[in-house]
């Protein structure tokens, strides 16, 4: 036979098997990555929340009373006052009018938030008479408001005409005020804001620390989601100590006969 007419035979080398992943384990990886994806989305829709359009806070004293109570819950809206914000174009945003309850950065120190009502908007003359709020010359309804104490004191009672003497009052303050006053009216600048207290006399608020400015308004509260008398006694409600009920079927009793079911889901105004 002729070399052209030969046949060649060709070994090639055996590919060794490959070993199957298990498919469990595969849909295990794939399970793994799905839920990790989800958690981070969650993350991200969470902060997107807290950071731009709700978020919650607590009532930690009295100066609201009785509009906010010590151990109201809230959920703020972040998205309601948008003045000078990069959304204003898509938003429904409204500018901060008197009346309105706000939440906002403490400007002596803005890592607290506190909550009050604003009285005075910028350009607005106010002044107090008796506990009493005038702007413009024209008194404001504030049936809102609580007065507890009867004993008078003249600068929380007649501001800023009682003189900036006042208890706690800030020294930065009292320099500033000094070049805002007008006929024994305080006059708001722009940008800014004099708020109050509910409760009219036990209120740390713009009468001894100033305005608050627009930068530091955080939201409007939306709605009272939690409400719990923290001043509750122990025992209120709940049975008597020498019951042989168990710890925790005491505790739950506690914090059930504790909770403010009417508050709940209510809207502050």
């Amino acid at each position: 036979m002729s070399e052209a007419g030969a046949q060649t035979e060709v070994n090639l080398p055996l590919q060794q098997p490959q070993p199957a992943v298990p498919e469990a384990r595969t849909r295990g990886r794939s399970g793994s990555l799905h839920s990790l994806q989800s958690l981070a989305s969650t993350i991200v829709i969470a902060i997107f929340v807290i950071t731009f359009i709700v978020q919650a806070f607590q009532i930690p004293s009295e100066s609201m009373e009785k509009t906010l109570l010590v151990g109201d819950y809230l959920l703020v809206d972040k998205a309601h006052y948008g003045h000078a914000r990069v959304w204003d174009w898509l938003m429904p945003y409204r500018h901060i009018q008197r009346q309105d309850i706000i939440v906002f950065r403490y400007p002596m120190n803005p890592r607290q938030h506190f909550v009050k009502r604003v009285v005075a908007v910028p350009g607005d003359h106010v002044r107090l008479i008796d506990k009493h709020v005038y702007v413009n010359g024209v008194r404001q309804d504030d049936s809102y408001a609580t007065f507890t104490w009867a004993w008078h004191d003249k600068f929380r009672d007649n501001f800023p005409d009682g003189g900036f003497y006042g208890d706690k009052i800030s020294a930065r303050w009292f320099l500033q005020a000094q070049e805002l006053l007008d006929d024994g009216e305080l006059v708001v600048p722009d940008g800014s804001y004099f708020v109050l207290g509910d409760n009219r006399d036990d209120s740390y608020d713009s009468r001894y620390w100033g305005f608050v400015p627009q930068e530091n308004v955080v939201g409007r509260p939306l709605v009272i989601y939690w409400s719990m008398d923290q001043s509750a006694p122990e025992t209120i409600g709940g049975p008597p100590r020498s019951d042989k009920l168990s710890g925790l079927t005491l505790n739950v009793t506690r914090l059930f006969n504790s909770l403010r079911w009417r508050r709940m889901m209510q809207v502050p105004h």
